[in-house]
């Protein structure tokens, strides 16, 4: 039953600190006997973090405490020497502890130049050893009790104090190992097994039943807040669902409730409370089944179970043969208390009973110029050391591709699949085969259209609104006075330009995607297949089973390891460069106290050399070892080879082999790409679709402005006079004819005034008989001209104004052109449809969601993208 839960620890690569620091501390301090002090510290660091880092350790006290001596001293270290970017660099490359990487491809690490991500994975190390020393200790001693709930609570310290605190030591994300969820979580798990080993030690020296009873329901209530923060969080490492953790947690929880349950019914048959006892002693027993049937491959409950039904037993007799006390129902049962006699182990420095301050009269003698040059120089620093890490972890991958290791030493037999292979082969079944990798291609075409279109429509509206500002500003000239849409629309036009480039690199990487998978394809596709069907794709070779237990075959093993161990190193000090953050205000303020003046530069200066020379001594190291072990490893292979008297079919068959294992992280790194390109390209359309909102908000106000200029300037024309003024109306136009006949009234001859005479050459016809009244009423609102009268000259006809077009409905008010927000920000995240300054992360979009919410303004035949809103009068 007692099956407790370790954590693996992490692996650094080795960094050489001897060279730097002497050689900054020679040439910062005068020769002497401070200076020789100085010297022989660095040497003794070196040890020290070799020691703690640079070697397995073994599950034991004495190797604990060299990590707390070494985490001491890296929290005394760090304010006291001063590190620059031409003299000392130093950059930790640490691994994830729950990745084990791949045959052909590296795990996952970080590389940082950071005393603070240094000290963080230390940490994270101390937790790890911690539990595993704590997983080794006899619980059947009373002192094994002891030390094991020590140890469990010192590691749920040192997860604690990591998740408060590594955020702020980093300036990236951590490794999943480090981060806040999962060290939180294993805190958790700690503290929970640190309350198992109490209520162990209670039932060992037989307390009563009411404490063992809180004992082990506070236990399962810290297990299943551990089980609880692994099923809901999805960002914590595959660890805790493959390596029997999570099913562990689940079963541990069961059981601490029935143990809970079977010591309560014993202080409930004390209290002659049959009922309760035999109800209790009755969940107990559904408890011990569930996990029985569902987790009896992790924890074995059968003790506890056994005892459990003998107590049942018995209840049940005596109560239907005595007492006949009534069982009362689970609901009814009063809650068990809890009594919690653990805490997670407060980080305090120094943690290390020995510790001792190996650079205590060292103090800094520079300064620096400023923060801002200080970051900078410091980000420079960090880039060039995992540049220079990552390209070597590639060498390194590359060559141990080449040789087929480690399948080779797994494949003796000559017959049968490796070991490796068969676990490559299920990872890819378990996540999909195929199918899942053609269903993602499938997808992209189509989520990239989509995207390209909202782009588009975007574009076109802001064209169309420019062009028609353009037309009426050449018709208007000085007269269309309003910020040209021309210069209004280049912040958009640069947000959608920075858009239409992610775009146009993400197609380019899906290309990349797609011909990466066309050539593995065949061999995924064999990696699919029963296991039957693999093994006889294979070609088999002579057995080798005569190498098994060889030396070379040891050898190769061993440099293997070596290999990895260097692998994770250079993660974890790749983490610690890059969390390193520090106060450089203390800096200032303690230069100010000793020297009376603040020499911004020198600090600067001083304090990159004190943080980043041990680092870039390491990453050399580091390099260094990696060429060593690539040569013997070289070498051993080819007396490897030599020895198994390789043939054709040897041949044949080791480059199956190769093939498959490539295939296999081809896989893992496609899988990976295309979700990632999926996510990103549902999250670009989120931003897209407000970019397009932006556009359509801002042509929208355009609009409104444009008709209400419109229509100022139409009334403005209509009511301008075309001449100075009109000369004065003649008399004959405005004085009627009484003699006017039907023939002069159509004739254009005009009737002369009264004081000119015209006499006439033909006798005038009858007068033109009277209009109609409703004419004549008509006729009797102005005064009449004469009936042989021309028209109404101008002066006097009404000046008819326009009807003004109608005002189009108003929307929001729209802000002022020059301050209108800038382009939507791209959100910034490591991946490979990332590009440049302009990241653009991936979004979920739930299912059933609808991509585009529903529009009301009229849309382009056959566009199913959204158009802005009309909005209503004000």
């Amino acid at each position: 039953m007692a099956t407790f839960i370790s954590v693996p620890l992490k692996k650094s690569s080795e960094v050489d600190l001897v060279k730097p620091l002497t050689k900054f501390i020679c040439a910062t301090y005068s020769a002497g006997e401070d200076q020789g002090e100085y010297v022989r510290a660095v040497e003794e660091l070196n040890k020290l973090r070799k020691s703690a880092v640079g070697r397995p350790l073994d599950k034991h006290e004495s190797s604990l405490e060299i990590l707390l001596r070494y985490y001491d001293q890296l929290c005394v270290v760090e304010p006291k020497f001063p590190f620059s970017e031409n003299q000392l660099c130093l950059t930790f490359t640490w691994k994830d502890a729950f990745d084990k990487g791949s045959l052909f491809g590296g795990s996952v690490k970080l590389a940082l130049a950071s005393l603070g991500y240094e000290r963080s994975c230390v940490l994270f190390n101390i937790g790890a050893l911690a539990s595993q020393i704590a997983s080794e200790q006899n619980l059947d001693s009373d002192e094994g009790l002891k030390t094991a709930a020590k140890y469990y609570q010192l590691a749920s310290g040192a997860f604690s104090y990591i998740k408060d605190t590594v955020l702020s030591a980093l300036n990236r994300e951590p490794t999943m190992d480090i981060s806040p969820d999962t060290v939180g979580t294993l805190s958790q798990i700690m503290l929970a097994q640190a309350q198992e080993v109490f209520f162990l030690k209670a039932t060992s020296d037989k307390m009563k039943d009411a404490i063992i009873a809180r004992l082990a329901n506070q236990a399962a209530d810290f297990y299943g807040d551990a089980f609880k923060q692994c099923q809901y969080k999805e960002n914590l490492p595959k660890y805790f669902y493959f390596q029997e953790v999570l099913p562990v947690l689940a079963a541990k929880h069961c059981i601490m409730q029935a143990n809970a349950e079977y010591h309560q019914s014993m202080l409930a048959k004390q209290q002659k409370k049959f009922g309760e006892e035999i109800g209790r002693l009755q969940h107990a027993t559904d408890l011990v089944k569930t996990v029985a049937s569902r987790y009896d491959e992790y924890v074995n409950v059968k003790d506890l179970s056994d005892k459990i039904s003998r107590a049942l037993a018995a209840a049940k007799k005596d109560n239907d043969f005595i007492y006949h006390d009534r069982v009362p129902d689970l609901k009814d049962l009063e809650a068990i208390g809890k009594a919690a006699l653990v805490k997670s182990t407060v980080i305090k420095v120094p943690i290390s009973q020995k510790f001792t301050d190996l650079f205590e009269k060292m103090v800094p003698l520079a300064v620096q110029n400023s923060m801002t040059v200080y970051n900078s120089r410091k980000a420079e620093i960090v880039n060039r050391l995992i540049g220079q890490m990552r390209e070597a972890t590639n060498l390194s991958n590359g060559v141990l591709a080449s040789l087929n290791l480690p399948a080779a030493l797994e494949d003796l037999s000559g017959d049968s699949i490796p070991q490796s292979i068969l676990e490559k082969s299920r990872a890819i079944i378990q996540q999909g085969g195929l199918q899942s990798i053609d269903q993602l291609i499938k997808d992209l075409p189509e989520l990239l259209q989509r995207n390209r279109e909202i782009l588009d429509e975007s574009l076109r509206i802001l064209d169309e609104e420019e062009a028609t500002d353009n037309e009426l500003r050449n018709k208007f000239g000085q007269r269309w006075q309003r910020t040209a849409s021309n210069d209004l629309y280049k912040p958009l036009r640069t947000e959608g330009g920075n858009a239409r480039n992610v775009l146009d690199k993400a197609v380019q990487a899906d290309i990349v995607v797609k011909q990466r998978y066309g050539t593995h394809r065949e061999m995924i596709a064999l990696l699919c297949k029963p296991e039957a069907e693999l093994n006889a794709a294979i070609p088999s070779a002579n057995p080798a089973k005569t190498l098994q237990g060889s030396e070379v075959v040891s050898v190769l093993r061993a440099l293997l390891a070596n290999v990895n161990e260097v692998k994770m190193e250079r993660e974890k000090l790749e983490n610690d460069i890059k969390s390193a953050q520090f106060d450089m205000t203390s800096k200032f303020l303690t230069a100010l106290a000793q020297d009376g003046a603040i020499n911004e530069e020198a600090i600067s200066v001083t304090e990159l050399d004190n943080i980043y020379g041990g680092y870039t001594q390491k990453v050399l190291q580091s390099l260094k070892s990696q060429e060593e072990i690539l040569g013997k490893i070289q070498n051993s292979h080819q007396e490897f080879s030599t020895m198994r008297q390789s043939n054709a079919d040897a041949n044949q068959r080791e480059e199956m082999l190769k093939k498959l294992a490539a295939a296999h992280d081809s896989y893992v790194e496609l899988s990976s790409n295309l979700k990632e390109g999926t996510k990103f390209y549902n999250e670009l359309t989120e931003i897209l679709l407000k970019f397009q909102n932006k556009c359509s908000d801002i042509v929208f106000a355009r609009k409104t402005e444009r008709d209400e200029l419109l229509k100022d300037l139409q009334q403005s024309i209509a009511q301008q006079p075309s001449a100075p003024s009109f000369p004065a109306v003649p008399a004959y136009q405005s004085t009627p004819s009484s003699t006017a006949t039907p023939a002069t009234a159509t004739s254009s001859v005009p009737t002369p005034a009264p004081r000119t005479v015209f006499v006439q050459s033909k006798p005038q016809p009858p007068a033109r008989p009277p209009p109609p009244a409703i004419q004549a009423q008509a006729a009797n609102t102005s005064t009449p001209p004469a009936s042989g009268a021309g028209p109404i000259p101008p002066a006097t006809q009404p000046v008819s104004t326009p009807a003004a077009a109608p005002s189009p409905a108003q929307g929001p008010p729209y802000p002022t052109y020059q301050g209108y927000p800038g382009c939507y920000p791209m959100p910034v995240a490591y991946n490979p449809y990332a590009y440049g300054q302009y990241n653009m992360p991936y979004m979920y979009q739930a299912p059933g969601q609808a991509p585009y919410p529903n529009v009301q303004q009229p849309q382009q035949p056959g566009y199913p993208y959204p158009q802005q809103p009309y909005y209503p009068q004000q």
